[in-house]
């Protein structure tokens, strides 16, 4: 398929599929977007008219059974991720699921065996977004023994996103649409694991202040989802990390991973731009490292999943089994915080 138009097909043009997705799509080469289908054939309609998309789909059994198409953008909330992934792959269709690959573990996994059952067929998840600037320069900096042994790290993902009682439940705070995921949990462990490995042990505590009502549009039934997460871990090797996330926090820090080894340290900022301050033993201060251009990344996620499929490139951000990694990750954090007890991770 290197050379013939691919096909797409769009399940959920939300927000970010409408911000991201479908321009990234567009903006490649050969690359057409044939059909949409959101909640309602109503709402498929007015994407469909909206977006300038040929065809709307009445569900997205209907569109994943379109014989010619070739790909299927999944942009809905995680509850539907796991059964369109797996429908789409079965019928023939290399698939772009939209972040939070499933609501747990189970669904995750099922994932994962459906496209390893189908090798020939591209199955990519959008990833997290912090890093992709300056990730590269963070793993070269550790391959180069700048920290020496890595003794400790610190994810902070402290925020008000969930401060103001006053509007509406989101998705994201009920579990049966957003199921065992919480709060930015999932995309600073993925970004985690780019530089680090997975725990192998973790202990946390969670807590929910937030009283909200339920959206007028039924989008969130009920709040069940912890808006604050603690979460103490161990790497193979014996560092700790510590992780504090919280979406009732006025005025915290920016997002941010620090890592502290025997020689040195690293804090990477996430925001507009990326920053990483670094500093070694004999240094006064920690000071900003300029990233190189070379190394500088960025978005491109859209035209990492076409160049996929056209077998000019690998997919590096991010695969089916990476997601499952953070997905034991999050639900081992959720088990331990319910059960009050040291929950041990599979070995990689």
């Amino acid at each position: 398929m290197s050379t013939e138009c691919i096909r797409v097909g769009i399940v959920g043009a939300g927000g970010n599929t409408r911000l991201r997705h479908i321009p990234g799509l567009r903006a490649q080469r050969g690359v057409e977007i044939v059909a949409v289908a959101n909640r309602t054939p109503e709402s498929g309609r007015r994407a469909a008219e909206v977006l300038g998309i040929p065809r709307a789909c009445r569900d997205w059994q209907e569109l994943v059974a379109i014989p010619d198409l070739d790909a299927v953008m999944i942009g809905t909330w995680p509850n539907l991720h796991c059964d369109v992934t797996c429908a789409a792959l079965a019928a023939g269709k290399h698939v772009l699921v939209e972040a939070r690959m499933a609501r747990n573990v189970e669904e995750a996994a099922r994932m994962l065996a459906a496209s390893q059952a189908r090798p020939d067929l591209v199955a990519q998840i959008v990833p997290s977004p912090l890093g992709l600037e300056c990730g590269a320069t963070v793993a070269r900096l550790l391959s180069d023994g700048f920290l020496g042994d890595v003794r400790e790290f610190v994810v902070l993902g402290v925020t008000d996103s969930m401060w103001d009682e006053s509007q509406p439940a989101h998705w994201r705070q009920d579990s049966t649409i957003s199921g065992r995921n919480m709060l930015a949990l999932g995309i600073l462990h993925e970004t985690v694991l780019r530089w680090l490995p997975q725990p192998e042990r973790v202990f946390a505590d969670t807590a929910l202040f937030s009283q909200r009502s339920t959206a007028p549009d039924a989008a969130a039934q009920h709040v069940d989802i912890p808006d604050v997460v603690h979460a103490l871990t161990q790497l193979p090797g014996g560092a700790r990390g510590v992780y504090h996330l919280s979406g009732v926090a006025l005025f915290g820090p920016p997002l941010q991973v620090h890592l502290y080894g025997s020689r040195g340290t690293i804090k990477v900022e996430f925001g507009e731009s990326e920053r990483v301050w670094i500093g070694q033993a004999g240094e006064t201060k920690l000071h900003v490292l300029e990233i190189p251009a070379a190394e500088r990344g960025g978005w491109r996620v859209e035209a990492e999943f076409i160049g996929a499929i056209r077998g000019a490139e690998p997919i590096r951000f991010t695969d089916f089994a990476t997601g499952v990694r953070y997905m034991e990750f999050k639900e081992a954090v959720m088990r331990s915080a319910e059960r009050g007890v040291v929950v041990a991770l599979a070995s990689p």
